[in-house]
């Protein structure tokens, strides 16, 4: 049994949550209402069209981990009411997926153990490089000054994390290979433009599915809502979300022409595993 398989429950005599999936974000990289923009979604005060930006927390059998560290990290795991995230895994190592990954130092100390982080070898690269002050060996100024993390590469197998099988999925985004993973019957594909065929083998027969769509035309790096309406088609899930959302796109006048069984997600969306 691996240290990710082990039970790192930092409170054991609370009885575990069932295990779920949240979307603790859904939005794009400049999140939702955007800096300086005066736009009609940006100025809602549904709360649906407030996105943070991307990121999923998980509660496993046996411990938290997240998919992604965005730079809203904190906030979100406070509004989940997370007390510590044993383990991280990552999509990519675009900004708006790891820049929050401080926010777990905290986790680290309280388990007194190292935060696991799941990754390919190119985004381990990058996160030692933007956070290279936690993987340094000379002596901190004190003991809460460096986070404790310890890297664990991942590629396309099949791999076991807190009493969950997780399968990563090839994606493209853009030029830019990454992963999406299908954890059960439930499959998220976030910052996506084309899907290889061999990833939509594994996308079959799942009850959801959590897409990207940006907007509504076509962007280079990302599905748009037509394009992520014709793979939910293609691939038949029970439901599908949408995910990673701009300010183009209103929660509720998007919904009303989204066909049954696709809408957009929301922030806190919650999803039984």
């Amino acid at each position: 049994m691996t240290g990710a398989e082990q039970p790192l429950n930092d409170r054991p005599e609370q009885q575990r949550p069932l295990p779920s999936l949240t979307l603790t974000g859904t939005g794009t990289s400049v999140g939702v209402p955007v800096i300086g923009c005066d736009c009609e979604v940006c100025r809602s005060d549904n709360p649906r069209n407030r996105r943070l930006r991307s990121g999923v927390l998980v509660r496993a059998p046996l411990g938290d981990f997240v998919i992604d560290a965005s730079p809203d990290l904190r906030e979100q795991l406070l509004r989940e009411r997370v007390s510590a995230v044993h383990a991280a895994v990552f999509t990519h190592s675009h900004a708006d997926h790891i820049m929050g990954l401080d926010d777990l130092r905290i986790c680290g100390f309280r388990l007194q153990s190292a935060i696991k982080l799941l990754c390919e070898e190119r985004v381990e690269r990058q996160i030692r490089t933007s956070f290279n002050y936690a993987f340094e060996t000379t002596e901190p100024s004190h003991r809460f000054a460096v986070p404790r993390f310890e890297f664990e590469r991942i590629g396309l197998d099949s791999f076991s994390l807190l009493g969950l099988t997780i399968q990563p999925l090839r994606l493209m985004h853009g030029r830019l290979p990454i992963l999406g993973f299908r954890i059960n019957n439930i499959a998220f594909c976030t910052d996506v433009s084309q899907i290889p065929p061999e990833s939509l083998d594994a996308l079959h027969d799942l009850d959801v599915l959590i897409i990207d769509a940006l907007r509504n035309h076509p962007h280079p790096t990302h599905f748009s809502v037509p394009q992520a309406v014709a793979m939910a088609r293609q691939l038949n899930p029970r439901q599908t979300y949408l995910t990673h959302v701009s300010c183009r796109l209103d929660y509720d006048k998007t919904n009303e022409r989204l066909p049954e069984g696709i809408e957009l997600a929301w922030d806190g969306l919650r999803i039984s595993l």
